[in-house]
């Protein structure tokens, strides 16, 4: 199996993809290194620098590497940065998750895993928060980051 890690080559992709090559895993990596590091991607792992919204990329990504699940941790992370800019944190993190969404479904991935944050809850009445936690982004980037889980959340409810 080989395992597609967008934004591998930042903070939590990167630990992500050196733990799977550790485990012996085929990975491949896109990052656009806009916030991330080569140096974060381990020697041996083929390193894409390339936009994860771009469609055409992602699919060929796909197809060309026999990709059979993706890990989705592209995207913008400064929670402060999304109150001054929102419409960058909705393209960011919305848009091209619905982008690699959807390279995914045509290119017949199997697994899709979507990195989220706590930012969905808001300021929690409970810690640690507990998934049944009502959700209440105080941010854009939290309210990012719930559209996309609605958005894999349907996605997953209406393929079956």
């Amino acid at each position: 199996m080989t395992i597609l890690v967008t934004g591998g080559a930042g903070y939590i992709g990167g630990h992500t993809v050196r733990q799977l090559a550790d485990q012996g895993e085929k990975v491949v990596v896109l990052d656009n290194l806009s916030s991330g590091q080569r140096s974060q991607v381990p020697p041996g792992v083929p390193l894409i620098v390339g936009d994860a919204g771009d469609a055409d990329l992602a699919y060929r990504i796909i197809k060309n590497h026999r990709i059979e699940s993706v890990m989705h941790f592209a995207g913008s992370i400064k929670v402060e940065e999304s109150v001054t800019d929102p419409l960058k944190y909705y393209k960011n993190n919305v848009c091209v998750s619905r982008t690699v969404l959807d390279a995914a479904v045509a290119g017949g991935v199997k697994h899709f895993v979507f990195s989220s944050s706590a930012a969905v809850y808001g300021n929690p009445v409970q810690v640690p928060v507990p998934e049944s936690a009502q959700e209440r982004p105080t941010s854009a980037y939290g309210w990012a980051k719930l559209m996309t889980e609605i958005m894999l959340r349907d996605a997953t409810e209406a393929s079956g």
